[in-house]
């Protein structure tokens, strides 16, 4: 098969970029609204192609993926204008008559690649922040989720021109020539493996890049903590979606005295959000392949199943799971769980807590469940995550204002609301610096002015 050649794709865009074309606030507004009436009026086909992919209902395919990226565009209208301003800064005495201004210029021609599990999410929100920061982009959705990944190639060009917005589908061979074209920046959203490709792709060139990644996101369960909202939280979170979201917990560490009342209400919750036979409910979603099921199945060995443990390989179908007995080295403890599998872990204190997180790779999230305040305090300030939750988890990335993205292994760099429009243009300060007066106290020989570069020493910040 031959390599695909997208250079034409590339060139057409950043010819348009240079055009100037992408600059003006009203071609920003025009392509958010663009993507605003693509998930409205399509709502229906785009939670249809969800519910193939992983059987995802439609409230949850609104709540993550297609209502989802109609408030994301909402929010960058509601705040363009603000945020394309350029920001005044103070200028020196010395500088004076002159002023300073931080300018939010856009990166060019950008490339997104998108992940499976929210396959619409993790495309079209970061274009949003593309959009409003003035880029051209071209979409990569992952071949994983087939109906997803047909349903954007299908939809984006009844409502972009190829020369700001386009989609390429396939898979590696497709990822792997795009990654040997120029950008100007490139977004990811995938595992630390395929980040660290994506990182070295992008240093042939020194792109600048986000990498939004996963990792195993530690949830404490203290003595303290309101067991049954937390049981509620953290099962709504872990099985989201069939357990398939990077920000769900990976596992729980909980106080012995606190175990089994833990897990009681984990159970219950359970049954009160699928009944009991979680295969036949609606609101309970698939893993999205073989593959995938079979690596499930097989961590499932890690420890003893206390809640669910039912499969069925022909419609990729795994109970929610709670596991306990788990080991440190035991297969499940040393890979994303990425599935509706949890286990359940003893810890005793929270120096123990803090050992055990600062002693993993940097997770993308950490939950602590506390009504003691200080104890999540402490938590948080000794030691490390992408971002954090208390008393609640996954769900944070619904919030706007706050920066979503990890750290270390868990990716780099920020994105939602401001933190996106941020990510994808230049923060570029200029000075501007009248002309009209101009003291030699600047210029050599600088014996002349020594008195007068200590008082100009001085009046610099």
């Amino acid at each position: 098969m031959a390599t695909p050649d997208y250079s034409a794709l590339i060139t057409g865009q950043r010819e348009y970029f240079l055009s100037g074309a992408t600059r003006p606030a009203s071609w920003r507004k025009a392509q958010l609204k663009a993507l605003k009436a693509m998930f409205a009026e399509n709502h229906d086909e785009l939670c249809d192609a969800l519910w193939k992919d992983l059987r995802r209902n439609v409230v949850d395919a609104d709540t993550m993926d297609v209502a989802y990226n109609v408030r994301e565009a909402d929010y960058a209208l509601k705040h363009l204008d603000s945020w394309i301003t350029p920001e005044r800064v103070r200028a020196p005495l010395v500088l004076q008559p002159g002023h300073v201004r931080v300018r939010h210029d856009p990166h060019g021609v950008t490339l997104i690649i998108g992940a499976w599990n929210e396959p619409f999410m993790l495309l079209f929100a970061p274009l949003v922040a593309a959009l409003a920061g003035g880029n051209t982009a071209v979409l990569k959705p992952s071949e994983l989720a087939v109906a997803c990944s047909a349903a954007a190639a299908k939809l984006a060009p009844k409502y972009f021109d190829s020369r700001a917005v386009a989609v390429v589908e396939g898979a590696v061979p497709e990822t792997s020539a795009l990654l040997e074209e120029k950008w100007d920046f490139i977004f990811f959203t995938g595992s630390p493996e395929i980040g660290k490709i994506i990182h070295q792709a992008a240093a042939k060139n020194l792109t600048p890049c986000v990498l939004e990644l996963g990792g195993k996101n530690p949830t404490i369960v203290h003595s303290s903590a309101n067991l049954k909202t937390a049981a509620n939280r953290i099962a709504y979170g872990r099985y989201l979606n069939a357990g398939q979201i990077c920000t769900a917990p990976d596992h729980v560490l909980v106080w012995p005295e606190v175990k089994d009342a833990f897990l009681r209400q984990l159970g219950d919750s359970i049954r009160d959000f699928f009944g009991d036979d979680p295969k036949s409910s609606p609101d309970y979603g698939r893993v999205i392949n073989a593959r995938n099921f079979d690596r499930l199945v097989g961590l499932m060995k890690s420890g003893k199943v206390v809640v669910g443990g039912q499969s069925d390989a022909a419609e990729r179908y795994i109970a929610p799971t709670v596991l306990v007995n788990v080991t440190e080295d035991s297969p499940i403890m040393n890979e994303e769980v990425f599935g509706p599998i949890l286990p359940v872990l003893e810890i005793p204190s929270v120096d123990a807590a803090i050992q055990w997180i600062n002693s993993r790779p940097t997770p993308l999230g950490l939950y602590v469940f506390a009504e003691d305040a200080s104890i999540a305090e402490r938590i948080l300030d000794a030691t490390r995550s992408g971002d954090a939750a208390v008393n609640d988890c996954t769900i944070h990335p619904m919030v706007p204002e706050l920066p979503f993205g990890g750290a270390g292994n868990s990716g780099m760099g920020k994105y939602h609301g401001r933190w996106g429009f941020e990510a994808f243009t230049n923060a570029r300060g200029v000075l501007y610096h009248s002309a009209s007066i101009d003291p030699g106290v600047r210029y050599p020989p600088y014996s002349k002015h020594v008195f007068e570069r200590k008082i100009q020493n001085k009046l610099l910040p």
